[in-house]
């Protein structure tokens, strides 16, 4: 593998895309599709042009920067204050819904691969659980969409990535002290370490960061230019730092932008302007190696059982825990089954089932997980991306902002 082949052809997608995206906007076709599709093209599964291992070090680094951006932003652009007179619904489908949906994952995943160990299971249900507003953007970015519903979808999906990371990582720890056959619980304290001390990193790093900001502004010191560089430093010293004093980096990304977004209003909106931009980057170019180098790894794993539970997660799994958790919510049948249907598969399933392969070795003996989140994050694309504005334009035509 050439990275410099590989990162041209990434230069040139985003050329290309980048010319005709507000055209294929029209049809429905949205970036991660495209991204996806171009990486699927040139893997080993298309044309063979080229190809990358996922354990490669440049897609490493590349994903874990995305990560921890997306953390970043998406807490960052949770306003607490606003989030304090509209927190019941999110509320719901945090503490009910993705609670039911974890379970019911794991549950059904028995039926469906019955000679997988339980803490595989586990693994897949909470790998698919979070959702990726991303892909289904015209939903969260219409303002035709009645802003309660919208705030809902987006504040779910930021901060339900950051609710089941610590949860993967506990599951991790567990498979792999059974994998090194060690019969204490030394994995329990890693986990609390790895979340205490990355909550405690990043809340300081994003707090202090911020003020310094604020202090620099305020006695002129700083170029206006450099306000939108600020966060993305904060974000990644507040990884590279937890990571060197035993805390979990993601985490720690997490809650740096949770305390900038909201110390400062102008640094959220910095954030909001970087998230729009250099940030999409990221996710795209997640894409794309999603769709070049984890999509033909997989490939000869997907099976008929596979590509069910894969179905599955996306209807009955995501969106009965969702309705079931609304009841009482004083909403319509249209207005629950619209929230429940946008739980896309995206960014964060892609990142995290990366990572876990990392910590795990590969994908030796792991294959029908990967299997399942490979095909479910592939119909998410294609079936969110394709009904994103047509359902947006429906529900918003039948529902007007009271």
């Amino acid at each position: 593998m050439d990275e410099h082949i590989v990162i041209l052809i990434i230069a040139l997608v985003i050329l290309l895309y980048g010319y005709i995206s507000k055209a294929l906007s029209r049809l429905n076709i949205s970036g991660p599709m495209m991204f996806t599709g171009f990486g699927l093209l040139l893997s080993p599964f298309g044309f063979n042009i080229t190809q990358v291992e996922v354990n490669a070090e440049f897609v490493t680094i590349i994903v874990e920067i995305a990560l921890v951006l997306v953390l970043f932003a998406d807490a960052a652009l949770l306003d607490l204050k606003l989030l304090k007179q509209s927190w019941k619904i999110p509320a719901r489908l945090l503490f009910i819904g993705l609670p039911i949906t974890i379970l019911a994952g794991t549950y059904v995943a028995t039926l469906v691969f019955p000679g997988e160990p339980m803490t595989y299971l586990i693994l897949l249900a909470l790998l698919l659980t979070p959702t990726d507003a991303a892909l289904g953007k015209a939903v969260v970015s219409d303002p035709k969409v009645p802003k309660k519903i919208r705030s809902s979808i987006n504040v779910e999906s930021g901060l339900n990535d950051g609710i089941v990371f610590p949860i993967v990582l506990t599951v991790v720890a567990m498979i792999v002290s059974g994998l090194t056959e060690t019969q204490d619980n030394s994995w329990v304290g890693y986990v609390v370490e790895q979340i205490v001390f990355g909550a405690l990193v990043g809340g300081v790093v994003g707090y202090l960061g911020t003020k310094l900001t604020m202090q620099a502004v305020e006695k002129n010191w700083m170029e206006s230019n450099y306000q939108n560089l600020i966060p993305i430093a904060l974000a990644i010293l507040s990884f590279y730092l937890s990571e060197s004093l035993a805390g979990n980096g993601f985490i720690a990304a997490f809650f740096a932008g949770l305390y900038a977004g909201n110390t400062c209003e102008t640094t959220r909106q910095h954030i909001e302007d970087f998230a729009e931009t250099e940030g999409e980057l990221f996710v795209l170019v997640s894409f794309f190696l999603f769709g070049l180098a984890f999509v033909p790894m997989t490939l000869a794993h997907i099976s008929l059982d596979v590509v069910l539970y894969a179905l599955l997660s996306l209807t009955v799994l995501r969106m009965l825990p969702v309705m079931i958790s609304l009841i009482g919510a004083k909403l319509d049948l249209a207005t629950m089954a619209f929230i429940a249907w946008f739980g896309p598969r995206g960014i964060a399933s892609i990142l995290y089932v990366l990572i876990v392969a990392h910590e795990l070795g590969g994908i030796e003996g792991f294959e029908t997980i990967y299997a399942v989140v490979t095909v479910t994050v592939l119909m998410s694309i294609l079936a969110h991306g394709l009904t994103a504005q047509p359902f947006a334009n429906w529900y918003a035509k039948n529902h007007k902002e009271r």
